[in-house]
Protein backbone atom coordinates (compact mmCIF):
# COMPACT_ATOMS: atom_id res chain seq x y z
CA UNK A 1 0.00 0.00 0.00
CA UNK A 2 1.05 3.59 -0.52
CA UNK A 3 2.70 4.94 2.63
CA UNK A 4 2.02 8.61 1.97
CA UNK A 5 -0.30 10.41 4.37
CA UNK A 6 -4.07 10.48 3.67
CA UNK A 7 -4.06 14.29 3.73
CA UNK A 8 -1.40 14.47 1.07
CA UNK A 9 -3.20 11.96 -1.10
CA UNK A 10 -6.74 13.24 -0.58
CA UNK A 11 -6.71 15.47 -3.64
CA UNK A 12 -5.32 12.76 -5.91
CA UNK A 13 -7.85 10.26 -4.58
CA UNK A 14 -10.68 12.73 -4.95
CA UNK A 15 -9.79 13.68 -8.52
CA UNK A 16 -8.44 10.45 -9.98
CA UNK A 17 -10.05 7.88 -7.69
CA UNK A 18 -6.74 6.13 -7.15
CA UNK A 19 -7.71 4.09 -4.07
CA UNK A 20 -11.20 3.40 -5.41
CA UNK A 21 -9.65 1.86 -8.51
CA UNK A 22 -7.55 -0.48 -6.38
CA UNK A 23 -4.30 1.29 -7.23
CA UNK A 24 -1.80 3.46 -5.38
CA UNK A 25 0.05 6.65 -6.24
CA UNK A 26 3.33 4.73 -6.43
CA UNK A 27 1.85 2.17 -8.81
CA UNK A 28 0.38 4.92 -10.99
CA UNK A 29 3.76 6.69 -11.14
CA UNK A 30 5.56 3.50 -12.17
CA UNK A 31 2.88 2.82 -14.77
CA UNK A 32 3.31 6.33 -16.16
CA UNK A 33 7.07 5.86 -16.47
CA UNK A 34 6.50 2.52 -18.18
CA UNK A 35 4.12 4.00 -20.76
CA UNK A 36 6.48 6.90 -21.41
CA UNK A 37 9.47 4.66 -22.04
CA UNK A 38 7.52 2.53 -24.51
CA UNK A 39 6.39 5.50 -26.61
CA UNK A 40 9.13 8.13 -26.20
CA UNK A 41 10.66 6.91 -29.45
CA UNK A 42 8.14 9.20 -31.17
CA UNK A 43 10.12 12.30 -30.17
CA UNK A 44 13.03 10.91 -32.21
CA UNK A 45 11.07 9.48 -35.15
CA UNK A 46 8.40 12.15 -35.72
CA UNK A 47 10.84 15.04 -36.41
CA UNK A 48 12.67 12.89 -38.97
CA UNK A 49 9.46 12.03 -40.83
CA UNK A 50 8.02 15.56 -40.84
CA UNK A 51 11.39 17.02 -41.82
CA UNK A 52 10.88 15.10 -45.08
CA UNK A 53 7.94 17.45 -45.70
CA UNK A 54 10.20 20.49 -45.28
CA UNK A 55 9.38 21.26 -41.65
CA UNK A 56 12.00 22.51 -39.21
CA UNK A 57 13.27 19.47 -37.32
CA UNK A 58 13.92 21.31 -34.04
CA UNK A 59 10.51 22.97 -34.04
CA UNK A 60 8.81 19.64 -34.77
CA UNK A 61 10.70 18.05 -31.89
CA UNK A 62 9.41 20.75 -29.54
CA UNK A 63 5.89 20.49 -30.98
CA UNK A 64 5.95 16.71 -30.56
CA UNK A 65 6.88 16.94 -26.87
CA UNK A 66 4.44 19.75 -26.11
CA UNK A 67 1.55 18.21 -28.06
CA UNK A 68 2.10 14.88 -26.28
CA UNK A 69 2.36 16.53 -22.85
CA UNK A 70 -0.67 18.83 -23.14
CA UNK A 71 -2.92 16.30 -24.88
CA UNK A 72 -2.06 13.55 -22.41
CA UNK A 73 -2.73 15.94 -19.52
CA UNK A 74 -6.18 16.72 -20.96
CA UNK A 75 -6.88 12.98 -21.15
CA UNK A 76 -5.68 12.64 -17.56
CA UNK A 77 -7.70 15.49 -16.07
CA UNK A 78 -10.85 15.36 -18.21
CA UNK A 79 -11.36 11.73 -19.21
CA UNK A 80 -9.28 10.36 -16.29
CA UNK A 81 -7.99 7.36 -18.21
CA UNK A 82 -4.43 5.94 -18.12
CA UNK A 83 -4.04 6.69 -21.82
CA UNK A 84 -1.20 8.74 -23.29
CA UNK A 85 -1.28 10.65 -26.57
CA UNK A 86 1.35 11.77 -29.08
CA UNK A 87 1.64 12.38 -32.84
CA UNK A 88 0.48 9.14 -34.42
CA UNK A 89 2.63 6.80 -36.47
CA UNK A 90 1.05 6.32 -39.87
CA UNK A 91 -0.70 9.66 -39.59
CA UNK A 92 2.67 11.43 -39.71
CA UNK A 93 3.68 9.34 -42.72
CA UNK A 94 0.41 10.17 -44.48
CA UNK A 95 1.03 13.84 -43.68
CA UNK A 96 4.56 13.92 -45.05
CA UNK A 97 4.73 11.39 -47.85
CA UNK A 98 1.18 11.48 -49.22
CA UNK A 99 -0.32 14.91 -48.56
CA UNK A 100 2.86 16.96 -48.94
CA UNK A 101 5.17 14.99 -51.23
CA UNK A 102 2.58 13.17 -53.39
CA UNK A 103 -0.37 15.60 -53.42
CA UNK A 104 1.94 18.64 -53.48
CA UNK A 105 0.33 20.46 -50.56
CA UNK A 106 2.58 22.69 -48.50
CA UNK A 107 3.13 21.48 -44.96
CA UNK A 108 1.23 24.56 -43.79
CA UNK A 109 -1.79 23.45 -45.83
CA UNK A 110 -1.42 19.92 -44.46
CA UNK A 111 -1.50 21.31 -40.92
CA UNK A 112 -4.75 23.08 -41.83
CA UNK A 113 -6.20 19.74 -42.96
CA UNK A 114 -5.18 18.15 -39.65
CA UNK A 115 -6.90 20.99 -37.77
CA UNK A 116 -10.10 20.58 -39.79
CA UNK A 117 -10.11 16.82 -39.17
CA UNK A 118 -9.79 17.55 -35.45
CA UNK A 119 -12.78 19.89 -35.61
CA UNK A 120 -14.86 17.20 -37.35
CA UNK A 121 -13.69 14.62 -34.81
CA UNK A 122 -14.80 16.99 -32.03
CA UNK A 123 -18.23 17.47 -33.61
CA UNK A 124 -18.93 13.77 -34.10
CA UNK A 125 -17.80 13.17 -30.52
CA UNK A 126 -19.96 15.89 -28.99
CA UNK A 127 -23.05 15.06 -31.07
CA UNK A 128 -22.57 11.30 -30.64
CA UNK A 129 -22.14 10.62 -34.35
CA UNK A 130 -19.02 8.57 -33.69
CA UNK A 131 -20.88 5.26 -33.61
CA UNK A 132 -22.56 6.02 -36.93
CA UNK A 133 -19.27 6.94 -38.57
CA UNK A 134 -17.41 3.91 -37.22
CA UNK A 135 -20.26 1.51 -38.01
CA UNK A 136 -20.27 2.78 -41.59
CA UNK A 137 -16.90 1.11 -42.09
CA UNK A 138 -17.07 -2.68 -42.50
CA UNK A 139 -15.00 -4.50 -39.90
CA UNK A 140 -12.70 -6.10 -42.46
CA UNK A 141 -11.99 -2.73 -44.05
CA UNK A 142 -11.10 -1.33 -40.63
CA UNK A 143 -8.60 -4.14 -40.18
CA UNK A 144 -7.29 -3.61 -43.71
CA UNK A 145 -6.85 0.13 -43.20
CA UNK A 146 -4.71 -0.48 -40.12
CA UNK A 147 -2.70 -3.15 -41.91
CA UNK A 148 -2.35 -1.00 -45.02
CA UNK A 149 -0.97 1.85 -42.96
CA UNK A 150 1.49 -0.64 -41.53
CA UNK A 151 2.58 -1.74 -45.00
CA UNK A 152 2.92 1.91 -45.99
CA UNK A 153 5.19 2.54 -42.99
CA UNK A 154 7.17 -0.55 -43.94
CA UNK A 155 7.99 0.61 -47.46
CA UNK A 156 8.88 4.08 -46.14
CA UNK A 157 11.25 2.53 -43.60
CA UNK A 158 12.92 0.30 -46.20
CA UNK A 159 13.26 3.25 -48.56
CA UNK A 160 14.79 5.50 -45.90
CA UNK A 161 17.42 2.85 -45.13
CA UNK A 162 18.06 2.35 -48.89
CA UNK A 163 17.13 -1.32 -48.55
CA UNK A 164 14.48 -0.74 -51.22
CA UNK A 165 15.33 1.63 -54.08
CA UNK A 166 13.66 2.81 -57.28
CA UNK A 167 14.00 0.84 -60.51
CA UNK A 168 12.99 2.03 -64.01
CA UNK A 169 11.49 -1.33 -65.01
CA UNK A 170 10.19 -2.99 -61.83
CA UNK A 171 9.45 0.29 -59.97
CA UNK A 172 11.30 -0.96 -56.87
CA UNK A 173 14.18 -3.32 -56.26
CA UNK A 174 16.69 -4.33 -53.61
CA UNK A 175 19.31 -1.78 -52.66
CA UNK A 176 22.82 -2.61 -51.57
CA UNK A 177 22.87 -4.64 -48.35
CA UNK A 178 26.58 -3.99 -48.11
CA UNK A 179 25.95 -0.37 -47.11
CA UNK A 180 26.44 0.29 -43.36
CA UNK A 181 23.15 2.21 -43.05
CA UNK A 182 21.12 -0.67 -44.50
CA UNK A 183 22.89 -3.19 -42.28
CA UNK A 184 22.39 -1.08 -39.14
CA UNK A 185 18.71 -0.59 -39.94
CA UNK A 186 18.21 -4.36 -40.08
CA UNK A 187 20.29 -4.82 -36.93
CA UNK A 188 18.22 -2.19 -35.17
CA UNK A 189 14.98 -3.79 -36.34
CA UNK A 190 15.99 -7.23 -35.07
CA UNK A 191 17.18 -5.72 -31.78
CA UNK A 192 13.92 -3.80 -31.28
CA UNK A 193 11.83 -6.87 -32.08
CA UNK A 194 13.89 -9.08 -29.75
CA UNK A 195 13.82 -6.59 -26.88
CA UNK A 196 10.07 -6.11 -27.18
CA UNK A 197 9.59 -9.87 -27.36
CA UNK A 198 11.51 -10.13 -24.09
CA UNK A 199 9.30 -7.33 -22.70
CA UNK A 200 12.31 -5.11 -22.03
CA UNK A 201 11.09 -1.71 -20.84
CA UNK A 202 11.73 0.90 -23.53
CA UNK A 203 12.93 -1.75 -25.98
CA UNK A 204 12.19 0.39 -29.04
CA UNK A 205 14.10 3.35 -27.60
CA UNK A 206 17.03 1.12 -26.62
CA UNK A 207 17.22 -0.24 -30.17
CA UNK A 208 17.18 3.24 -31.72
CA UNK A 209 19.91 4.53 -29.41
CA UNK A 210 22.05 1.39 -29.78
CA UNK A 211 22.36 1.55 -33.58
CA UNK A 212 22.79 5.33 -33.37
CA UNK A 213 25.82 4.83 -31.11
CA UNK A 214 27.22 2.15 -33.43
CA UNK A 215 27.06 4.68 -36.24
CA UNK A 216 29.25 7.22 -34.41
CA UNK A 217 32.66 5.66 -35.19
CA UNK A 218 31.47 4.87 -38.72
CA UNK A 219 30.76 8.52 -39.40
CA UNK A 220 27.03 7.84 -39.91
CA UNK A 221 26.07 9.77 -36.80
CA UNK A 222 27.35 13.15 -35.63
CA UNK A 223 27.45 13.79 -31.90
CA UNK A 224 25.71 17.04 -31.04
CA UNK A 225 25.28 16.74 -27.29
CA UNK A 226 22.50 15.30 -25.16
CA UNK A 227 20.85 18.07 -23.14
CA UNK A 228 20.11 21.70 -24.09
CA UNK A 229 17.39 24.30 -23.84
CA UNK A 230 14.32 23.41 -25.94
CA UNK A 231 14.36 24.56 -29.58
CA UNK A 232 12.02 27.32 -30.70
CA UNK A 233 8.47 26.55 -31.84
CA UNK A 234 8.40 29.69 -33.99
CA UNK A 235 9.05 28.00 -37.38
CA UNK A 236 5.85 25.89 -37.08
CA UNK A 237 3.70 27.72 -34.52
CA UNK A 238 0.32 28.84 -35.96
CA UNK A 239 1.55 28.31 -39.52
CA UNK A 240 -1.69 26.78 -40.81
CA UNK A 241 -2.70 27.70 -44.36
CA UNK A 242 -6.42 27.35 -45.19
CA UNK A 243 -6.11 28.62 -48.76
CA UNK A 244 -7.26 25.29 -50.27
CA UNK A 245 -10.14 24.64 -47.89
CA UNK A 246 -12.78 24.97 -50.64
CA UNK A 247 -11.22 22.33 -52.88
CA UNK A 248 -12.79 18.86 -53.13
CA UNK A 249 -9.34 17.30 -52.88
CA UNK A 250 -8.75 19.13 -49.58
CA UNK A 251 -11.97 17.63 -48.17
CA UNK A 252 -10.77 14.17 -49.19
CA UNK A 253 -7.51 14.75 -47.31
CA UNK A 254 -9.41 15.93 -44.22
CA UNK A 255 -11.70 12.88 -44.32
CA UNK A 256 -8.70 10.59 -44.68
CA UNK A 257 -7.06 12.11 -41.60
CA UNK A 258 -10.39 11.79 -39.77
CA UNK A 259 -10.95 8.15 -40.72
CA UNK A 260 -7.50 7.03 -39.69
CA UNK A 261 -7.68 8.95 -36.41
CA UNK A 262 -11.19 7.82 -35.48
CA UNK A 263 -10.60 4.13 -36.13
CA UNK A 264 -7.14 4.08 -34.62
CA UNK A 265 -8.41 5.94 -31.57
CA UNK A 266 -11.46 3.72 -31.10
CA UNK A 267 -9.32 0.59 -31.27
CA UNK A 268 -6.80 2.00 -28.82
CA UNK A 269 -9.42 3.12 -26.30
CA UNK A 270 -11.20 -0.23 -26.31
CA UNK A 271 -7.94 -2.20 -26.24
CA UNK A 272 -6.45 -0.28 -23.31
CA UNK A 273 -9.73 -0.19 -21.38
CA UNK A 274 -10.27 -3.92 -21.85
CA UNK A 275 -6.81 -4.73 -20.51
CA UNK A 276 -7.36 -2.40 -17.56
CA UNK A 277 -10.77 -3.90 -16.80
CA UNK A 278 -12.49 -0.55 -17.29
CA UNK A 279 -15.28 -1.71 -19.64
CA UNK A 280 -18.75 -2.04 -18.13
CA UNK A 281 -20.80 -5.27 -18.09
CA UNK A 282 -22.03 -4.56 -21.63
CA UNK A 283 -18.50 -4.11 -22.94
CA UNK A 284 -18.87 -0.35 -23.29
CA UNK A 285 -16.38 2.26 -22.15
CA UNK A 286 -17.62 4.72 -19.52
CA UNK A 287 -16.71 8.35 -20.26
CA UNK A 288 -16.18 7.47 -23.92
CA UNK A 289 -17.35 10.94 -24.90
CA UNK A 290 -14.74 12.61 -22.67
CA UNK A 291 -11.99 10.40 -24.08
CA UNK A 292 -12.99 11.19 -27.67
CA UNK A 293 -13.21 14.92 -26.93
CA UNK A 294 -9.71 14.76 -25.45
CA UNK A 295 -8.46 13.04 -28.59
CA UNK A 296 -10.11 15.55 -30.92
CA UNK A 297 -8.60 18.38 -28.88
CA UNK A 298 -5.21 16.72 -29.34
CA UNK A 299 -5.52 16.79 -33.14
CA UNK A 300 -6.47 20.47 -33.17
CA UNK A 301 -3.86 21.54 -30.61
CA UNK A 302 -1.04 19.59 -32.26
CA UNK A 303 -1.71 21.18 -35.65
CA UNK A 304 -1.68 24.66 -34.12
CA UNK A 305 1.79 24.24 -32.67
CA UNK A 306 3.19 22.36 -35.65
CA UNK A 307 2.82 18.59 -35.80
CA UNK A 308 0.71 15.96 -37.52
CA UNK A 309 -2.34 14.37 -35.90
CA UNK A 310 -1.92 13.66 -32.20
CA UNK A 311 -3.82 10.59 -31.06
CA UNK A 312 -4.09 7.93 -28.34
CA UNK A 313 -1.24 5.40 -28.19
CA UNK A 314 -1.69 1.66 -27.89
CA UNK A 315 1.61 1.65 -25.96
CA UNK A 316 -0.53 2.79 -23.03
CA UNK A 317 -1.24 -0.91 -22.51
CA UNK A 318 2.31 -1.22 -21.15
CA UNK A 319 1.42 1.16 -18.32
CA UNK A 320 -1.84 -0.67 -17.69
CA UNK A 321 0.08 -3.93 -17.47
CA UNK A 322 2.27 -2.24 -14.83
CA UNK A 323 -0.84 -1.46 -12.77
CA UNK A 324 -2.00 1.92 -14.10
CA UNK A 325 -5.75 2.37 -13.74
CA UNK A 326 -6.44 6.11 -13.54
CA UNK A 327 -5.66 9.43 -15.13
CA UNK A 328 -2.75 9.84 -12.72
CA UNK A 329 -0.78 7.45 -14.92
CA UNK A 330 -1.37 9.74 -17.90
CA UNK A 331 -0.47 12.82 -15.83
CA UNK A 332 2.93 11.29 -15.06
CA UNK A 333 3.47 10.64 -18.78
CA UNK A 334 2.62 14.29 -19.52
CA UNK A 335 5.24 15.55 -17.07
CA UNK A 336 7.88 13.25 -18.55
CA UNK A 337 7.18 14.50 -22.09
CA UNK A 338 7.76 18.05 -20.84
CA UNK A 339 11.12 16.97 -19.43
CA UNK A 340 11.93 15.36 -22.81
CA UNK A 341 11.96 18.88 -24.30
CA UNK A 342 15.48 19.32 -22.95
CA UNK A 343 16.88 16.38 -24.97
CA UNK A 344 16.64 18.00 -28.41
CA UNK A 345 20.37 17.47 -29.24
CA UNK A 346 19.95 13.73 -28.68
CA UNK A 347 16.90 13.66 -30.96
CA UNK A 348 18.76 15.66 -33.59
CA UNK A 349 21.56 13.13 -33.90
CA UNK A 350 19.24 10.14 -34.56
CA UNK A 351 20.04 9.08 -38.16
CA UNK A 352 17.42 8.02 -40.70
CA UNK A 353 18.45 4.36 -40.56
CA UNK A 354 17.80 4.25 -36.79
CA UNK A 355 14.32 5.75 -37.03
CA UNK A 356 13.66 3.48 -40.02
CA UNK A 357 14.32 0.46 -37.80
CA UNK A 358 11.60 1.64 -35.41
CA UNK A 359 9.25 2.38 -38.32
CA UNK A 360 9.71 -1.13 -39.67
CA UNK A 361 8.88 -2.62 -36.26
CA UNK A 362 5.74 -0.47 -35.92
CA UNK A 363 4.78 -1.58 -39.43
CA UNK A 364 4.89 -5.19 -38.28
CA UNK A 365 2.66 -4.42 -35.30
CA UNK A 366 0.05 -2.70 -37.45
CA UNK A 367 -0.01 -5.38 -40.15
CA UNK A 368 -1.15 -8.07 -37.68
CA UNK A 369 -4.76 -7.07 -38.39
CA UNK A 370 -4.65 -9.04 -41.66
CA UNK A 371 -4.85 -12.25 -39.63
CA UNK A 372 -8.35 -11.32 -38.41
CA UNK A 373 -9.89 -10.68 -41.83
CA UNK A 374 -12.71 -13.04 -42.91
CA UNK A 375 -10.75 -15.08 -45.44
CA UNK A 376 -13.71 -17.33 -46.21
CA UNK A 377 -15.74 -14.56 -47.90
CA UNK A 378 -14.44 -13.06 -51.16
CA UNK A 379 -16.69 -9.99 -50.86
CA UNK A 380 -14.94 -9.23 -47.56
CA UNK A 381 -11.31 -10.18 -48.11
CA UNK A 382 -11.00 -8.91 -51.69
CA UNK A 383 -11.79 -5.25 -50.83
CA UNK A 384 -9.62 -5.56 -47.71
CA UNK A 385 -6.62 -6.74 -49.71
CA UNK A 386 -7.17 -4.02 -52.30
CA UNK A 387 -7.24 -1.37 -49.55
CA UNK A 388 -4.16 -2.70 -47.79
CA UNK A 389 -1.95 -3.35 -50.81
CA UNK A 390 -2.71 -0.12 -52.68
CA UNK A 391 -1.61 2.08 -49.79
CA UNK A 392 2.11 1.27 -50.11
CA UNK A 393 2.01 0.76 -53.87
CA UNK A 394 0.34 4.12 -54.59
CA UNK A 395 2.15 5.80 -51.69
CA UNK A 396 -1.22 7.02 -50.47
CA UNK A 397 -3.33 5.97 -47.48
CA UNK A 398 -6.28 7.95 -48.85
CA UNK A 399 -6.16 6.08 -52.16
CA UNK A 400 -6.16 2.74 -50.36
CA UNK A 401 -9.18 3.72 -48.27
CA UNK A 402 -11.04 4.99 -51.33
CA UNK A 403 -10.37 1.92 -53.48
CA UNK A 404 -11.27 -0.28 -50.54
CA UNK A 405 -14.67 1.38 -50.15
CA UNK A 406 -15.41 1.34 -53.87
CA UNK A 407 -14.43 -2.32 -54.19
CA UNK A 408 -16.42 -3.32 -51.10
CA UNK A 409 -19.66 -1.70 -52.27
CA UNK A 410 -19.20 -2.95 -55.84
CA UNK A 411 -18.49 -6.54 -54.74
CA UNK A 412 -21.48 -6.66 -52.39
CA UNK A 413 -23.88 -5.21 -54.93
CA UNK A 414 -22.59 -7.43 -57.75
CA UNK A 415 -23.00 -10.49 -55.51
CA UNK A 416 -26.60 -9.47 -54.76
CA UNK A 417 -25.90 -8.99 -51.04
CA UNK A 418 -27.60 -5.63 -50.81
CA UNK A 419 -28.50 -5.90 -47.12
CA UNK A 420 -24.82 -6.04 -46.17
CA UNK A 421 -24.15 -2.56 -47.53
CA UNK A 422 -25.32 0.43 -45.50
CA UNK A 423 -26.19 3.80 -46.95
CA UNK A 424 -23.16 5.47 -45.37
CA UNK A 425 -20.77 3.04 -47.08
CA UNK A 426 -22.43 3.69 -50.44
CA UNK A 427 -22.18 7.46 -49.95
CA UNK A 428 -18.52 7.21 -48.99
CA UNK A 429 -17.81 5.04 -52.02
CA UNK A 430 -19.49 7.61 -54.27
CA UNK A 431 -17.43 10.39 -52.70
CA UNK A 432 -14.24 8.52 -53.57
CA UNK A 433 -15.50 7.79 -57.10
CA UNK A 434 -15.94 11.52 -57.62
CA UNK A 435 -12.50 12.17 -56.08
CA UNK A 436 -10.80 9.78 -58.51
CA UNK A 437 -12.85 10.97 -61.48
CA UNK A 438 -12.21 14.68 -60.97
CA UNK A 439 -8.57 15.68 -61.61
Amino acid sequence: MDTASPGRLSFLDRWFGVTASGSTVRTEAIAGLTTFLTMVYIVFVNPTILASAGMDKGAVFAATCIAAAVSTLVMALYAKYPIALAPGMGLNAFFAFTVVLSYHYSWQQALAAVFCSGVLFFLISVFRLREYVINAIPRNLKLAISAGVGLFLGIIALEQAKIVVAHPVTLVTLGSLREPAAILCLVGFVLIAALNSRRVLGGTLVGILAVTLIGLPLGLTTYGGVVAMPPSLAPTFLQLDFSRIYETAFLAVVISFLFIDVFDNAGTLIGVAHQAGLLDKDGRLPRMKQALVADSFAAMFGSLIGTSTTTSYIESTAGVAAGGRTGLTAAVVAVLFLLALFFAPLAGMIPAYASAAALLYVACLMTRGLAEIAWDDATEYAPAVVAAITMPLTYSIATGIGLGFITFVACKLAAGRFREVNIAAILLALVFVVKFAVP
